[in-house]
């Protein structure tokens, strides 16, 4: 073998040790993948039982019943009006609770409509939506940009909401204590 053939082979096996790398790294993250739906969604294209994905939406009001040990049952909505019940067996975080973002991670159960979860994400301040949900609810026009969602209350543009305005003065009256 000449030096040019024996360089060809060396370069030949790198290129197809990363093309097996490759496949390997994809083959894998096609397993792991977890699609996300809102309930509105799965209302069009239903998914077959044991199908991973993530669901998202707000717990219903009224919804959340916690069963024996740590089962908790509660539902998921959107502002299609389409519900999908969701049965979670562990710990929840501290902030979840009725009418608050949240993001499931599950599948559904063989021959039923019960979405049983295995994770469950909740929101972590009021000014926080999953990026999922919130990408949804902007494209539906029920979300703005720096505002939240266009249901609940604001105060209209270039109005103070009650109580900024006296947070303000306090802010500015301890600025002037602490200035020499």
């Amino acid at each position: 073998m000449t030096r040019k053939q024996k360089r060809l082979a060396v370069i030949a096996g790198g290129m197809s040790f990363i093309l097996v790398a490759v496949l390997l790294v994809m083959f894998a993250f096609s397993q792991s993948v977890a699609y996300f739906y809102m309930p509105g969604d799965l209302a069009k294209t239903p998914v077959a039982p044991g199908t991973r994905i993530r669901l998202g939406g707000l717990v219903g009001s009224g919804s959340v019943m916690r069963g024996e040990g740590s089962v908790v049952r509660f539902a998921v909505t959107d502002p299609s009006g389409e519900i999908v019940n969701v049965r979670y067996q562990g710990i929840l975080p501290d902030l979840f609770r009725e009418g608050q973002g949240v993001v499931t991670e599950g599948s559904f159960e063989t021959g039923s409509h019960v979405f049983t979860a295995d994770t469950v994400l909740a929101k972590h301040d009021e000014t926080y939506m999953p990026k999922e949900v919130a990408d949804r609810l902007k494209a539906q026009g029920l979300w703005e940009e720096g505002k939240g969602p266009t249901s609940q209350g604001e105060a209209p543009q270039g109005q103070v909401p009650q109580g900024a305005e006296a947070k303000g003065q306090e802010a500015q009256a301890q600025e002037t204590k602490a200035t020499p």
